[in-house]
């Protein structure tokens, strides 16, 4: 662009690393059952690894219980393996085409694990935002130098990113804390 910045990519790009967070953080258990739990699950299904949610139909009957309706009964036993083997710490029952998955009560150690990866989602939120404000930024200093915008004009438009960037992180950290609250309640 030879004006500067294209703020509207910046503005873009930064929300998309706070729509990932926003994703990642979904996956993670509080005590009230979500169908985003299942997101990382895949099940193997006529010859290729398919997301659960494209041979099932999963839904949240009670606070504590996930019910995963398969379409083929053929592809009740490959649900349940996979669901078994996808490390989430649940046990399905099976009752014919339907699997009820009740979420056992969380004890204070796994709450604690629960905000270490909430922090980790949070952190590499922060490190794509710093790298979408870098390249901004490198592109000021381009453009200055190849005399596209004046010192002043790259100054303006520098604060202009920071800001950006400083409000897509304090966005991250508002829903960190959020999350954090949720996963800490009793």
């Amino acid at each position: 662009m030879p004006d500067g910045v294209d703020f509207k990519d910046i503005h873009r790009r930064m929300d998309g690393a706070v729509n990932a967070f926003k994703h990642d953080i979904a996956s993670l258990r509080t005590g009230r059952a979500s169908a985003n739990l299942l997101d990382p699950v895949h099940v193997e299904a006529y010859g290729a690894s398919m997301p659960i949610n494209q041979v099932a139909t999963i839904s949240v009957p009670e606070p504590r219980m996930i019910s995963v309706t398969v379409w083929d009964q053929s592809m009740v036993q490959a649900v349940d393996k996979a669901i078994r083997e996808s490390n989430l710490g649940f046990n399905p029952i099976v009752e014919g085409a339907t699997l009820r998955i009740p979420l056992p009560e969380l004890n204070e150690e796994r709450r604690k694990e629960l905000v270490k990866i909430a922090h980790q989602y949070a952190e590499n939120a922060r490190v794509a935002a710093r790298h979408v404000r870098r390249d901004g930024m490198e592109h000021l200093k381009k453009a200055e130098k190849d005399g596209e915008i004046s010192q002043d004009e790259h100054r303006q438009q520098a604060e202009r990113v920071q800001k950006m960037t400083d409000e897509t992180i304090a966005k991250i950290d508002k829903l960190l804390a959020e999350k954090e609250a949720e996963i800490m309640q009793v």
